[in-house]
Formats: structure tokens, C-alpha cells, sequence
């Protein structure tokens, strides 16, 4: 038998990309969260437009090249011209864009928000279930470590983290918890009661 909790993080912010500009010696673009499109030829070109964090000139980020119309989806294409915020946000954290246009995303300047129950380590002796889940949800991947999130969301050191590590009294669904895994949705992290409760006997006696 397990509890199971839900921790959700809410990005609030994209990554800034990282770029020379051509017009002062800034080298950041925020994403403007509009996109640009032109025809020529029978074919669509799609840009995600960005600014200079200080000069707001701007950057095209390329998202679709010389593509027939035909080959755009009709709500993709709808979205394209109506400025989808939330279209916009899924290729500014994309990984795959960045890469294919050789700029930088600087997942670090993303700013975002964990909202979960405040269950802290010690309420957890006292939930029902021998093993509580603390599941993830995020609809955006940007390198934020899974250690991260449980010290914050559940209170505890890095020191007190590693021993719950090395304890096996918390794991993930794959297994051993590693310092350095980054947050994928859907992960589900897993605290054992009755080796947390150990634990906690044989730190009171050293």
C-alpha cells in the first residue's frame, strides 16, 4: 500500500538564448513570444522571434525552412499566425531548435514555481501507506535536478538527502535516485517508511 502526492512545477519564465548581437555588446534574447511567417515561391518560412535584453533588436529563430503549405497542419499553421503563446513556449524550451539554429538556451535563467502539498520528511512517518510517492509533473524539461526538487519539496539538507540516498530510503521508479538525474515528467520519487524510520533511530543513537 502507498500514498501517492503530486509535486508540479510551473515554469514562469523561458530560456533566455544565448547570441551575439549585432547591435550592442549583449549577447541574451528573451523570446517575444510571437512568431514571424513569410511566403515566397509556394513556400512558408517560420520564425520565433527574439530580443536583445538590451537594445530589443531582434533575433529569428528558425522553426520551419522553405515547407509547402500543404505540409503545415491547418491548427498548426493557425497557431503560427495568432501568436499561440503556449506554441511558442514548447520551441523555446525545445533543445532540438537551438541545436538546429547553433544558439545556446540558457536553461538556468528559467524562472518557475513547485507546488505541492508541503508534506515535509518527518510528516511522513505519519502518512498511511509503508511507502509514500511524491509524483512529477511538468510540462517543460530545462536540466532542473531532481535533487533540486526534493530538498526543496520535502525539506531536507543535502546531507540528509545523500544518507536517505546511500539508506535506499528514497528511489525512484528505475531504481537508485542519482544526484545529478534531471526532472522528467512523470517521474515518481519513492520514500520508504520503515527505512526512513530506521534511519532516523540509528541517527538519534550516534
Amino acid at each position: 500500500m502507498r500514498t501517492e502526492y503530486i509535486w508540479e512545477i510551473k515554469v514562469k519564465s523561458t530560456p533566455i538564448l544565448k547570441r551575439k548581437c549585432n547591435h550592442c555588446n549583449s549577447n541574451r534574447f528573451y523570446c517575444s513570444n510571437k512568431f514571424r511567417m513569410n511566403a515566397q515561391k509556394r513556400n512558408i518560412d517560420v520564425w520565433l522571434i527574439y530580443r536583445c535584453v538590451e537594445c530589443d533588436s531582434t533575433y529569428n529563430l528558425t522553426i520551419l525552412s522553405r515547407t509547402k503549405p500543404e505540409l503545415i497542419k491547418k491548427d498548426l499553421f493557425s497557431k503560427f499566425s495568432e501568436n499561440d503563446e503556449e506554441l511558442s513556449w514548447e520551441y523555446a524550451f525545445s533543445s532540438e531548435i537551438g541545436r538546429k539554429n547553433g544558439v545556446e538556451l540558457d536553461y538556468s535563467s528559467v524562472e518557475y514555481e513547485i507546488l505541492h502539498d508541503g508534506i515535509s520528511i518527518n510528516d511522513i512517518l505519519d502518512v498511511e501507506g509503508e511507502v509514500v510517492a511524491f509524483k512529477i509533473r511538468t510540462y517543460f524539461e530545462f536540466g532542473l535536478k531532481l535533487s533540486s526538487v526534493i530538498r526543496s519539496c520535502l525539506g531536507v539538507s543535502s546531507n540528509l538527502l545523500n544518507q536517505m540516498i546511500e539508506a535506499e530510503t528514497i528511489f525512484v521508479s528505475e531504481g537508485c535516485l542519482l544526484k545529478k538525474r534531471k526532472v522528467k515528467d512523470g517521474d515518481i520519487v519513492f520514500v520508504n517508511k520503515e527505512k526512513l524510520r530506521d534511519m532516523y533511530i540509528l541517527r538519534r543513537m550516534l
